[in-house]
């Protein structure tokens, strides 16, 4: 029996309010594209609206004109989605907390997740959104999940809770020695 091997997140559907609050919050807050809307080809009582999150995949949302904003936080039951996190870069995500805030949108304040930070709010029907950035830069042709699954290995043989400042650095230097050429005998550390 083999596996069925996935390339990636094709695109998110998500039930949402009627139409214009729906453009509003992914389009007015998010700064997604609204890119195309169609009738939901299911249920004829919805639209299908479609946004770029900024990767070229896509967001998509369910609208119904008789759905408005309720706020009320969605279920989180066992099959339930807790959250969706959306990266944002570090100058931005340095202003989300005032901007959340002039617009009203209640949220969580920063919170420091050792390899991101995170701040998290509701959506109109009350699904909880998180903007994370990254507390590092991964070396050039590797990737984010790459350096946590090195910093992961770090973290596991020094015995930490969680994975840290450190793990991470660590885990990019040895990324970059794997990858990268040198004249150098040894590459080793060495003071002065």
């Amino acid at each position: 029996m083999k596996k069925i091997q996935v390339l990636g997140v094709h695109h998110i559907t998500l039930t949402g309010a009627d139409r214009q609050t729906s453009i509003d919050f992914w389009e007015g807050v998010l700064g997604m594209p609204f890119i195309f809307d169609q009738p939901n080809l299911d249920n004829p009582d919805e639209g299908h609206l479609y946004f770029d999150p900024g990767d070229g995949r896509l967001i998509t949302i369910f609208t119904n004109e008789d759905r408005k904003p309720v706020h009320n936080r969605t279920p989180t039951d066992p099959g339930c989605v807790h959250h969706i996190a959306f990266e944002v870069d570090r100058a931005m995500f340095d202003q989300v907390e005032a901007r959340l805030t002039a617009r009203g949108i209640g949220h969580s304040g920063v919170k420091d997740r050792g390899f991101m930070h995170s701040i998290y709010f509701k959506d109109p029907l009350g699904l909880l959104i998180e903007l994370a950035c990254y507390t590092f830069i991964p070396p050039r042709d590797s990737s984010h999940a790459e350096v946590m699954l090195e910093a992961h290995k770090l973290r596991v043989a020094a015995g930490a809770k969680a994975i840290g400042r450190e793990h991470l650095a660590d885990a990019v230097i040895l990324i970059v020695e794997r990858r990268q050429g040198t004249l150098s005998r040894d590459q080793a550390e060495k003071d002065g």
